[in-house]
């Protein structure tokens, strides 16, 4: 076994504390990588909170890992000691089902295995997040991670990069498309990124007049102010695509009327209360409103690439593993631009 030293939760009314636990020894197939950084992700604080319910304590969260490979499994072909890596959101699934065999691993119909807050493929053992020194994890699950970027960027890329990015792949959102973004937080900002590169019209909608300015510099072609009922008006029935990042509750009646005919609205934030939406504001302009998790591994690696060819990386403040819990505090408020990356140094 190896010796780990995390920040853990022990039960949902404790705050997060160092905690050593063991990580299972190197397995054939397996590759250890030391954590230098990770991201925080807003479903880090609900699930030590158990606000979804069904959270496993002590509990190591994080799920936006980068670092460097220090050991590999006797049967391991993709990496070697010294290679920087990766993990996401997963560390195991099925391997079986059809969707993983599709490279949807993500939607794995007997059951993923999640990088904390659950358990392994043989239902017993806990997994443990990247709040930690080091993580070991199947070769098939480590992501390769280029040298020509900034690693603390990188690590947001993970989850709130590919969740942006698979939606707007699956839909080819590009050239000539109006894509809306909905909030301008740790997804939207990477949405607003992937939609410009993509090559479609990039328009952000948020509540606050105030994010303007950064919208633009991240490339939005336009802005419009929610709680401005002349703007809203202006803009109904214009939009291909709403990618919808918002995880307050919000009116989807309001912003699938800004849809055109067989426009589509798609939902990858997780708001706390379910939506109420009425059947007209679907069936009068055959609008759609569909959902999208993560992506799988093939397709994060894929993500991965293109960002480094093409120089994205996420927008990051970079805190101490201390200041945690300032930074759950002002990430509530959205005092974030636009993700926190805790330096696992500072451990």
């Amino acid at each position: 076994m190896i010796l780990t030293k995390g920040y853990a939760a022990q039960d949902a009314k404790s705050d997060l504390a160092p905690w050593n636990f063991e990580r299972r020894a190197l397995g054939a197939h397996d590759v250890q990588f030391d954590i230098q950084f990770c991201g925080v992700c807003h479903s880090d604080l609900h699930q030590i909170k158990d606000d979804w319910g069904g959270s496993i304590y002590p509990m190591v969260p994080g799920h936006e890992i980068v670092g460097k490979v220090v050991g590999v499994g006797e049967k391991v072909t993709r990496f070697k000691v010294g290679d920087l890596a990766g993990t996401g959101c997963l560390v195991d699934s099925c391997r079986t089902c059809e969707n993983c065999k599709e490279g949807l691993e993500q939607f794995c119909i007997n059951g993923r295995t999640d990088t904390y807050n659950a358990l392994g493929q043989d239902g017993v053992t806990p997994t443990y997040g990247g709040y930690s020194n080091t993580i070991v994890v199947h070769e098939d699950f480590v992501l390769h991670i280029s040298d020509k970027l900034d690693l603390a960027a990188v690590a947001p890329l993970l989850c709130a990069g590919i969740t942006t990015y698979s939606p707007l792949k699956h839909w080819k959102v590009g050239k000539g498309h109006k894509l809306a973004v909905l909030g301008l937080g740790g997804l939207g900002h990477m949405a607003v990124k992937f939609g410009v590169a993509f090559g479609a019209e990039v328009t952000v909608l948020s509540t606050s007049p105030d994010k303007e300015q950064d919208a633009k510099k991240l490339g939005a072609h336009h802005f419009i102010v929610t709680k401005d009922e002349k703007q809203l008006a202006k803009a109904a029935g214009t939009f291909d695509f709403i990618l919808d990042t918002v995880s307050a509750p919000h009116d989807l009646n309001l912003y699938l009327s800004l849809l055109r005919v067989n426009g589509v609205h798609i939902c990858v934030g997780v708001p706390p209360t379910p939506y109420e939406i009425h059947a007209f504001s679907l069936i009068g302009g055959r609008r759609s409103l569909a959902g999208s998790l993560i992506g799988g591994l093939p397709e994060t690696q894929e993500m991965l690439d293109y960002c480094a060819a093409n120089g994205i990386v996420s927008d990051i403040e970079l805190i101490d593993m201390k200041d945690i819990h300032e930074a759950y505090d002002r990430m509530t408020k959205g005092d974030v631009r636009y993700r926190f990356v805790i330096d696992m140094a500072t451990l």
